[in-house]
């Protein structure tokens, strides 16, 4: 019997395999985070003379609002800030839930969905760098530095750390913008929040949070008289704008072309 030869087969070259995560370096987040930071302080620094221009850009928004017969901050501020467990509660929520809430959200996509978290971080800083543009070239007087208005967290200081500059802790009142009103960054945070978290979670419970979350912080810089109304929708507009870039660099990414597979043979 004639022995049939076995084909021969080539061994296949070994490829190096893909990651199974993308390489988000934490080092390399706490850095973009100080600085957006650096930014924001000499936004700040370059604010410290704009006090006049303020104070009308301040005017001109309530103008506008008038006009649109949207204008109703006083009443919302006025409701907020006679009522004690109310005041406190949203002084309480301004000073702090934005410096809590966004970093947890931002840890928690890193570890958790870091297929999605490159993604969420750059419409979060692309929609804080147009803040900060907006602070810069639109500096404005938030409604508690005008009459008629009740300053909430000042009504209440001695309820909290903070003082009369807005949410500064005692003596620290000139580490912050005081005219940083326009865009709300407090509320286009929030809004990135709630967005990231309803649409990364099936729980039923964290996405009525997740919606939620936005409205109530629209309810607190306004009931504490810290923004207007223009605010908070020019901050959920910042947002839909970094999301906007954020897509187009992630297309323009993965159209890119692929790195050349490297054999080890």
């Amino acid at each position: 019997m004639t022995k049939v030869p076995q084909a021969y087969t080539a061994p296949l070259p070994a490829f190096h395999a893909a990651p199974a995560r993308p390489r988000n370096r934490w080092w390399r987040e706490v850095l973009l985070l100080i600085g957006m930071y650096v930014m924001y302080d000499g936004v700040r620094m370059l604010m410290a003379v704009g006090h006049g221009q303020a104070f009308a850009d301040a005017h001109h928004v309530l103008g506008i609002e008038r006009a649109l017969r949207i204008a109703d901050e006083r009443t919302i501020n006025h409701a907020v800030s006679g009522h004690p467990v109310l005041g406190v509660s949203m002084s309480y929520a301004y000073a702090t839930l934005h410096y809590l809430v966004t970093p947890i959200v931002l840890v928690w996509l890193w570890k958790r969905r870091p297929w999605h978290y490159a993604r969420a971080r750059t419409t979060l800083v692309v929609a804080t760098l147009l803040g900060l543009v907006g602070f810069w070239l639109f500096p404005t007087a938030p409604p508690r530095m005008l009459p008629g208005f009740i300053d909430t967290l000042g009504k209440y200081h001695e309820w909290g750390w903070w003082s009369g500059d807005a949410s500064a802790p005692k003596g620290l009142g000139g580490l912050t913008n005081e005219f940083a009103a326009m865009p709300s960054l407090h509320v286009g945070w929030a809004a990135w929040c709630g967005w990231q978290i309803a649409r990364n979670t099936a729980r039923r419970g964290l996405q009525v949070l997740a919606v939620a979350y936005p409205i109530f912080i629209v309810a607190v810089v306004i009931g504490t008289a810290n923004h207007y109304i223009a605010d908070a929708v020019a901050g959920l507009a910042v947002i839909v704008v970094g999301a906007g870039v954020a897509g187009a660099a992630g297309r323009f990414r993965d159209r890119s072309p692929v790195p050349r597979m490297v054999s080890s043979s």
